[in-house]
């Protein structure tokens, strides 16, 4: 009789199946088998906050076919995920199973390659009762708040609406920069700019302060004026050269939520998109000459730990490919955000195998699978090079009663930089190599300018900065940026517009019942410090229950309070004016939000209920028939672009049209993946999408 292994989807057990070999039977439970039920709160609040978990809907053929495999089987082994979220599973399948959750049956993969799954089928152990219970007292925290707070909201701003622990505090911040921006009174100031030099000798110094050193700023064009006023006709000399070295340390290898960030900035995916791809990856996909192969560790950590075998597989690899100096020296040690052991029981995200390089993989695989590869790959590679070695050169300029000051710099030894430079969302001006120049060598001046600035606003965040910032306040783990970002979205209290994050009205209303009404739950410092205690117990040193009832008993308290607060009250989420006109009546229409998104409705509701689907025109042509073409939604919210003249002409596409038209025949281009194209009958034009 063969051994049954448990892991969650098709995909990991084929990998893992793979190298088990005879002996072994390996199968998925599709995720979780369990969960409090949908129609109820399922938690016991009298009697110790005890759970009634039930299989979920759907699951019950396959709980079936489990259980009959377990019967047959030699064994069963837990494989689920090295986290919180795969023990729960774990626990779950052994409830179900009849397993002993003491006897050792659980097994984790850090990797899921050879060695990887060698080494965790070495290692059985029990299921680990803190890990559950931290996930356990989350899911009843997040219950507890959306099941109870929901009705609040139902009668208190809009029917169907839920609110979460967490994904309030996401709002919140986003609500807040809003805020934080509309309240922003920008200062002038002047920048006066010395050029001098022509061609590759060409630089500019800016005004840095009077001839005595101290800082000067210019806030007015009077001032402006008598600066230059001042200068005018005046000589230009280096007074001051000061020459250095400086090192450029490698940025670490990712962790989740850098992760995120950085694929965020880079190819514009959002948190979802990027897990997805990684849980790929990690799961393990088909490579030429490897077979099934994960190749990447596992992808939900906060930890920057690395093997030394990872290591030193890696200064191999990079010895051979750049040579001996481009070999880090020292073995860099990045300290972690997590205090906790278990936290830290992960290595950072890197590739499993790391002499497995981006361009055999993309032999076989392509899209988000092989740029995240990619990425990750360099990443890894580039936390083990040298650092890069940079000469610098700062310089003073007098003028009459003013000095001006540059700075620049050449790369004396590229190091990691060879491989890989971090994206980043500043777009400030970088420093450019300055030519040579001696103390008392006069300059001649090209041109002097004043130009007027005023500072500026924080930007709105965008999906990388909200999970940088969620980070920075501890609020959520690994697991959770992804899924806090796509609720506040699909919920319709946030909506994205190009990268960046903005609150809608009804997220904003929302946003002033939580802030008033339950100022706890909203703050920052208080969710970190919910996390903080599920930390305590995942380290075994406080009891979930406990944990639970804390926050439970303040939460009670702060709702029938808000009962009290708002009898008889009733928040109005704003609708946003439009300049279309009702056909029926003529009132102005306005945009509404409902379940299913937003519409177009008359402002003269309830004597007109005219509405109509809130449609936006592309600017493209349909080829059928030369109709707009409008973007719409489709049942289940996904985008898809239409002709207006529907439904006498019904062309429809999955693909986004472009301003660019057909060279051959005038018609709109139509964008799929990276290629333009015409969707004109018989033209047939089609050509690759220009890299920015």
């Amino acid at each position: 009789m063969a051994k049954l292994v448990i892991v969650e989807s098709p995909a990991k057990a084929k990998t893992i199946g793979k190298y088990l070999g005879k002996g072994y039977k390996v199968t998925a439970s599709m995720g979780h088998i369990r969960d409090l039920p949908a129609s109820q709160l399922g938690i016991d609040v009298e009697h110790g906050y005890k759970p009634h978990y039930i299989t979920i809907k759907g699951k019950a053929k396959l709980v079936r076919e489990l259980k009959d495999e377990a019967k047959k089987s030699d064994g069963v082994l837990l494989a689920t995920d090295p986290d919180r979220e795969g023990e729960a599973i774990s626990w779950h399948l052994a409830n179900v199973l009849g397993l002993d959750p003491a006897a050792p049956n659980r097994i984790t993969f850090d990797e899921i390659t050879k060695k990887g799954v060698q080494e965790g089928m070495a290692h059985p152990r029990a299921i680990d009762m803190n890990l559950f219970n931290a996930q356990q007292a989350r899911r009843e925290l997040d219950r507890l708040v959306g099941y109870k707070l929901s009705p609040f909201l139902w009668r208190k701003v809009r029917r169907g609406l839920s609110a979460g622990r967490v994904q309030s505090v996401a709002v919140r911040l986003i609500r807040d920069r809003e805020l934080e921006i509309d309240a922003f009174k920008p200062d002038e100031y002047w920048n006066i700019d010395a050029e001098f030099g022509k061609g590759k000798t060409a630089f500019t110094a800016r005004l840095a302060a009077g001839a005595d050193g101290k800082k000067l700023t210019v806030t007015n064009r009077e001032q402006a004026d008598a600066i230059l006023a001042a200068l005018d006709g005046k000589d230009y000399t280096v007074t001051q050269v000061d020459k250095g070295r400086r090192r450029r340390v490698p940025p670490p290898p990712f962790i989740t939520s850098t992760l995120q960030q950085e694929a965020s900035r880079r190819f514009g995916f959002s948190a979802t998109r990027t897990m997805r791809a990684a849980q790929t990856l990690y799961e393990g996909v088909e490579i030429a000459g490897h077979g099934a192969i994960g190749l990447i560790t596992y992808m939900r950590t906060d930890s920057l730990r690395i093997s030394d075998e990872a290591v030193a597989a890696a200064k191999e690899y990079i010895g051979g490919r750049w040579g001996e100096r481009y070999i880090c020296p020292v073995k860099r040690k990045y300290k972690s955000r997590s205090a906790t052991a278990a936290q830290d029981a992960h290595e950072a995200i890197r590739p499993s195998t790391p002499g497995l390089t981006p361009d055999e993989v993309e032999q076989s695989l392509s899209g988000d699978t092989a740029r995240l590869y990619r990425l990750i790959w360099s990443r890894f590679m580039a936390s083990q090079m040298a650092d890069c070695e940079q000469d610098t050169v700062s310089v003073g300029i007098t003028a009459g009663d003013y000095l001006f000051r540059a700075s620049g710099y050449q790369v004396a030894f590229d190091g990691y930089t060879a491989l890989y430079e971090e994206a980043t969302d500043d777009k400030e001006k970088k420093e450019t190599a300055l030519p040579p120049l001696e103390q008392g060598q006069k300059l001649a001046l090209e041109q002097l300018h004043a130009d007027q600035k005023f500072t500026q606003p924080p930007p709105l965040y965008t999906e990388a900065t909200l999970i940088h910032a969620l980070e920075e306040n501890g609020i959520g783990r690994p697991s959770t940026y992804a899924p806090i970002i796509t609720t506040i979205v699909d919920r319709g209290y946030v909506e994205r517009d190009g990268k960046k994050l903005r609150t809608t009205p009804l997220g904003q209303a929302v946003n002033q019942v939580m802030l008033e009404q339950f100022p706890d739950i909203v703050d920052v410092t208080f969710s970190a410090d919910m996390e903080k205690r599920l930390d305590t117990v995942e380290n075994g040193t406080a009891n979930w229950v406990d944990t639970v009832d804390e926050f439970y008993q303040g939460f009670a308290k702060s709702l029938e309070q808000a009962e009290k607060n708002m009898e008889g009250k009733r928040i109005k989420v704003a609708d946003i004016p439009t300049d279309e006109v009702c056909e029926k009546c003529g009132k102005p229409m306005v945009i509404k939000s409902g379940r299913y998104g937003k519409f177009l409705a008359c402002s003269g509701f309830p004597d007109c209920k005219n509405t109509r689907p809130l449609v936006r025109d592309t600017g493209g042509l349909c080829p059928l028939c030369g109709g707009h073409m409008l973007q719409r939604k489709s049942a289940k919210g996904r985008i898809y672009y239409g002709c207006g003249n529907f439904p006498t002409c019904k062309f429809m596409t999955w693909d986004e049209p472009v301003p660019e038209t057909c060279p051959n025949c005038g018609a709109t281009l139509f964008k799929k993946r990276g290629t333009l194209y015409c969707a004109k009958e018989g033209c047939g034009f089609s050509k690759p999408v220009e890299k920015k």
